[in-house]
C-alpha cells in the first residue's frame, strides 16, 4: 500500500467516525485541524495564512454572482462558458474564480474547465449562509482589520467602551455597532440571517431539565424569550413542548421583529431590554447570546431590568458560551475577539458568570453544557 492509499484509508475510516454523532463530527474536525498544524513546516503554514486572507472575499464574490446557486440548480456540471454566460461576466475571470473555488472544495472539478456542485456549494446556496458571508465579510471583517492599528494606538489596553472600537475606527462612526448597523439595511440584514442561520444541532432543553422544573408553576407565562431575533428557539421549544401553547412570549425591537415570521402559539411584542421588563412574574426568562454582546455596565443593567419583574416562583436562563480555564475551543476564542473588537464585550468563563451575576443580585444554581466542543451552556439562576 502506497502512501496515498494509506491517506485515502484513514480519511475514509476518519468519515465513518464523524457520521456517528455531531460531537464525533466535532471531534474528527478539531483532530484534522490540529494534524494540519502539527505537520506543517514553515512554507506550509505561512501559505495557509495567505489562503485565510483569500477565501472570504473570493466567497463573497461567488456568492454576488449565485454561482453556487447556478451550480446547485444544474444537476449535470456545467462548462465555464455557459456559467460565464450566466452570470454575464468574463469567461477568463470566471475561469479563474472557479478553479480557486474547486481548490478549496467548496466546488468539485468534473473535468476540464467544467465544475459541479457539492455538499459546501449546497451550503453556501442557502441565503442565510450567505448572509453571514456578507456580515463576516462587510460587518465583522473592518473592525478585526483595524484591531491592530487600534491596540497600537490605545496602548494594548482592555477595549472597554462600546463607543471607542475598532468598530468606530474602520466604519468612521461616533455610532454603537446596534445603532449603526440597523440604519444601514445592508449591513442590518446579513445579521439577522446570521442569528437565524446558528442553530444548535442539540437543543438545549434536552441536557436541562426543563420540565422538572416547570413543575406546577401555573401563571400565565411560561417562558419569555428576550431579544428572540427570528424566534428560532421559541418555535423549538414550543414544538417540544406543545403544552406551552400560548404561554411564550417573544420580545426583541421593532426592526428585529421585522425578519420574524409570525407563529401560532408564540405571542410577539417589540421591547428594548434597556427598559424595565414588561412580563411579570414568569416562570422562565431566558436570554441566547445577549449578554456576550455587552461589556459589564450595560450587562447589569439588563439583568436589573429582568431582576425587577421576577417572581417567587421565576428563574433566569442564559444561552452563553462558558469559555474554560484552560483548553478553549477556538469557536469561543473567535467569537470572543469578534465582540471585543465590535463591542467592547466578551465571551465569558464560569467565574466570570458567577462574578457578573452575584453583582446583579442573583446566585448560579446550574450550569449545563449542551455542545461541550464549543463550550454552549445553560446557565439557570435566580434572585439572591
Amino acid at each position: 500500500m502506497n502512501h496515498q492509499e494509506k491517506i485515502d484509508s484513514l480519511i475514509h475510516q476518519l468519515q465513518k467516525v464523524s457520521e456517528s454523532s455531531t460531537e464525533a463530527r466535532s471531534a474528527t474536525i478539531d483532530a484534522v485541524r490540529r494534524l494540519e498544524h502539527d505537520i506543517e513546516t514553515e512554507e506550509f503554514f505561512n501559505f495557509r495564512l495567505q489562503r485565510l486572507g483569500l477565501l472570504l472575499p473570493v466567497t463573497k464574490i461567488a456568492q454576488d454572482l449565485k454561482l453556487y446557486t447556478i451550480l446547485v440548480e444544474n444537476k449535470a456540471p456545467l462548462i465555464v462558458a455557459d456559467i460565464a454566460t450566466k452570470v454575464n461576466a468574463a469567461p477568463l475571470l470566471i475561469r479563474r474564480i472557479l478553479r480557486y473555488l474547486a481548490s478549496e472544495y467548496q466546488i468539485t472539478e468534473t473535468d476540464v474547465d467544467t465544475f459541479t456542485a457539492n455538499h459546501i456549494t449546497r451550503i453556501l446556496a442557502d441565503p442565510l449562509y450567505g448572509g453571514v458571508t456578507r456580515h463576516t465579510f462587510s460587518n465583522v471583517g473592518p473592525g478585526l482589520n483595524a484591531l491592530p492599528d487600534f491596540l497600537k494606538e490605545t496602548k494594548y489596553q482592555d477595549i472597554d467602551d462600546a463607543l471607542h472600537t475598532p468598530a468606530q475606527k474602520a466604519f468612521n462612526t461616533p455610532l454603537h455597532m446596534f445603532q449603526y448597523l440597523p440604519s444601514i439595511p445592508e449591513r442590518w440584514e446579513p445579521l439577522q440571517q446570521t442569528m437565524a442561520a446558528i442553530v444548535r444541532r442539540v437543543p438545549w432543553f434536552t441536557v436541562f431539565p426543563f420540565k422538572q422544573e416547570l413543575a406546577s408553576f401555573q401563571g400565565e407565562t411560561t417562558f419569555v424569550d428576550i431579544g428572540c431575533g427570528s424566534g428560532h428557539q421559541s418555535r423549538e421549544l414550543l414544538g417540544a413542548f406543545p403544552e406551552l401553547y400560548g404561554k411564550i412570549i417573544g420580545e426583541d425591537l421593532q426592526q428585529a421583529l421585522a425578519h420574524a415570521a409570525p407563529f401560532d402559539g408564540v405571542q410577539i411584542q417589540a421591547y428594548d431590554f434597556f427598559t424595565p421588563q414588561p412580563v411579570k412574574n414568569a416562570k422562565f426568562y431566558y436570554m441566547r447570546h445577549i449578554l456576550h454582546d455587552w461589556p459589564e455596565p450595560k450587562a447589569l443593567a439588563i439583568l436589573a431590568n429582568i431582576k425587577a419583574a421576577m417572581g417567587s416562583e421565576s428563574q433566569l436562563l442564559i444561552d452563553e458560551v462558558v469559555i474554560p480555564n484552560m483548553g478553549a475551543h477556538v469557536h469561543s476564542t473567535l467569537l470572543d475577539l469578534i465582540m471585543m473588537a465590535s463591542l467592547a464585550a466578551l465571551e465569558r468563563t464560569a467565574d466570570d458568570w458567577k462574578r457578573l451575576l452575584g453583582k446583579a443580585g442573583f446566585k448560579i444554581l446550574r450550569i449545563d453544557t449542551y455542545l461541550p466542543r464549543v463550550q454552549a451552556s445553560i446557565i439557570q439562576a435566580v434572585p439572591k
